[in-house]
């Protein structure tokens, strides 16, 4: 579990671990240098392998010094905003046992916010399989509904710390390119939303962090001609809607760069 300044809810995220169907498992949270209190909370309690970051990493840093650090063949991370519910574990460890080639699987969801249950639109349909092509236009694992063999996530070198913003969207693009993923079509987590602490809500318009990962994946990640294709055109369209967006608000110089992005990115790519 990753948490920042979120106590109350990473109690309530510890006790969802605990109230889980598998056993044996080791919980790992990381408070990503916390001011409220967390860290004294997570000393006084001894079931949890706490660390600390003493200056504020993110979410990438926090989950890779908890991968680091666990013992066991599969990584199941938790936002501490997040709950899972009670079969999680169990369900996702059994579909990996019984498909040994597969280095994850994810779940559906329940979204709350406010407390409120939302129903999920048909964009964020999940998927299992051959899936590299349904992850381009957004995020479509969840990182808490994920569980990742451990060999896996250190072979392909765990979240990218670079990236504040959809470094999930990054990770799950390298993942995707190169295997087929399994899937739990019953939800179970619960994701929760709304508080002003999201990332989202801190940066509203995160689509030019997902330009970034997706030039990042261009990049460097070793893609079919049908995939890089696919990438490449879904970082013209996206790269085209956010410079139309900083034309509306007259940001002109900024709406050049990100149309000359993508130009630039198929010329290296042509290059190799």
């Amino acid at each position: 579990i990753h948490s920042h300044d979120r106590l109350t809810m990473l109690i309530e995220a510890v006790a969802s671990v605990w109230e889980q169907t598998y056993d044996p498992l080791e919980l790992l949270v990381v408070d990503d240098a916390s001011s409220d209190g967390t860290w004294a909370w997570l000393q006084r309690e001894d079931r949890i392998r706490s660390m600390r970051h003493t200056h504020r990493r993110g979410p990438s840093a926090a989950r890779n010094t908890a991968a680091a650090a666990a013992r066991g063949r599969y990584l199941a991370f938790l936002d501490s905003d997040d709950l899972f519910l009670p079969t999680k574990l169990e369900q996702q460890v059994k579909l990996m046992e019984s498909e040994p080639s597969l280095p994850l699987c994810h779940a559906n969801e329940i979204w709350r916010r406010n407390g409120k249950e939302v129903r999920q639109g048909p964009q964020h349909l999940k998927l299992g399989g051959a899936i590299f092509n349904h992850c381009l236009p957004m995020c479509r694992i969840s990182p808490s509904a994920a569980m990742m063999r451990r060999r896996s996530f250190e072979q392909l070198g765990g979240f990218d710390e670079d990236q504040e913003v959809a470094e999930d969207y990054e990770l799950w693009l390298r993942v995707t390119a190169g295997h087929e993923v399994g899937f739990v079509e019953e939800p179970l987590i619960i994701k929760r939303g709304g508080h002003p602490d999201q990332l989202s809500c801190k940066y509203g318009q995160i689509e030019k962090f997902r330009i970034e990962a997706l030039r990042r994946v261009l990049g460097r990640c070793p893609l079919s001609a049908d995939q890089r294709k696919a990438a490449q055109d879904e970082l013209r369209r996206k790269c085209e809607i956010h410079a139309r967006g900083c034309e509306k608000r007259g940001k002109i110089e900024e709406a050049a760069r990100y149309r000359a992005l993508y130009g630039t990115v198929f010329t290296l790519a042509a290059r190799k």
